[in-house]
């Protein structure tokens, strides 16, 4: 079944799209762990996209969406049914408006350079956060007290019924770390973001001091998924698992950081497995002594 979906796929997309079979999720995650993907597509182009979206709603096929893989945890079991990465990688800054019209695949690190040379600010925030932009909007990223919310003025998606749609800022109903399209099942083409004129030495500055505090502060050096729980209303959730005593606590290769209790690290050959474990181990032992019920920011995924 899986080889004719294989070849089904190979012949209805253009040749810049990539299709790969039993595909390791853990080559696509920062976490570098998950298990195989039945079908792994990535699609460079709109068309093959819909094409996609056409072939899975005739044939009833499974179908999920990943981004760049740096919020995700995707079980040992791998991904049925077919996985797409939609990778769209337009670009077009206008220097005299300040806006920019972005591809949902671009990563934002790559974005923050482009707006750099063009000396516009107001994105210095996002430089250092890895994903892409359609991931970041879905999730409303953010990091030194702004957020995607505060520079989107509208984003194109495609409905999974193949419907191309544009919401403006009200509509992406942004809150802490979520979006509509965490209920809104589509796929975020491209965003327009409004920027304002800068000094390139300035914004040089900004992005340098956050890649420093960034290095300092979290363990880089390790594959993880990005900060593992969401900040709690009224404490700081990595706090609390510092006071549990859980720096360094592991379960196989899964570890909590001896650096940032937030961030559970990859320190060798950790299996989602492991993570679950440990992440359940961490929730338990913050309600039992705080009496708080800890939110996960990543996602899981899989089997």
């Amino acid at each position: 079944m899986n080889k004719e979906i294989y070849e089904d796929i190979l012949n209805i997309i253009s040749q810049e799209s990539k299709v790969f079979e039993k595909e390791p999720m853990s080559k696509h995650t920062s976490f570098k762990i998950g298990g195989p993907a039945d079908i792994y597509i990535i699609a460079k182009r709109l068309e093959d996209i819909e094409k996609i979206l056409e072939y899975v709603n005739k044939n009833k096929i499974e179908l999920t969406i990943v981004g760049n893989g740096t919020n995700l945890l995707i079980k040992d079991n791998g991904i049925r049914g077919i996985t797409l990465k939609p990778e769209l990688d337009n670009l077009k800054i206008n220097e005299n408006t300040g806006i920019a019209t972005v591809g949902s695949g671009i990563t934002l690190t790559f974005l923050a350079q482009k707006l750099l040379k063009k000396e516009l600010t107001g994105f210095e925030f996002a430089s250092g956060i890895p994903g892409t932009i359609g991931g970041a909007i879905k999730m409303n990223a953010g990091a030194h007290g702004r957020e995607m919310k505060d520079v989107v003025i509208s984003t194109k998606y495609i409905t999974l019924d193949g419907e191309i749609k544009e919401i403006d800022n009200q509509l992406h109903k942004f809150e802490y770390r979520r979006s509509v399209f965490e209920d809104e099942k589509g796929i975020i083409l491209e965003t327009k973001l409004k920027l304002e004129k800068g000094n390139f030495d300035e914004i040089k500055n900004i992005m340098t001091e956050y890649a420093n505090y960034r290095k300092s502060s979290q363990p880089l050096e390790f594959p993880s998924a990005g900060s593992t729980f969401k900040r709690g209303n009224g404490f700081i959730t990595a706090k609390l698992i510092d006071e549990c005593g859980l720096k360094g606590y592991n379960v196989g290769g899964a570890e909590v950081s001896e650096k940032h209790a937030g961030f559970i690290i990859n320190k060798g050959k950790a299996t989602a497995e492991e993570v679950l474990k440990l992440i359940g181990i961490i929730k338990q032992k913050v309600k039992e002594k705080f009496g708080y019920d800890i939110q996960l920011e990543i996602k899981i995924i899989g089997e």
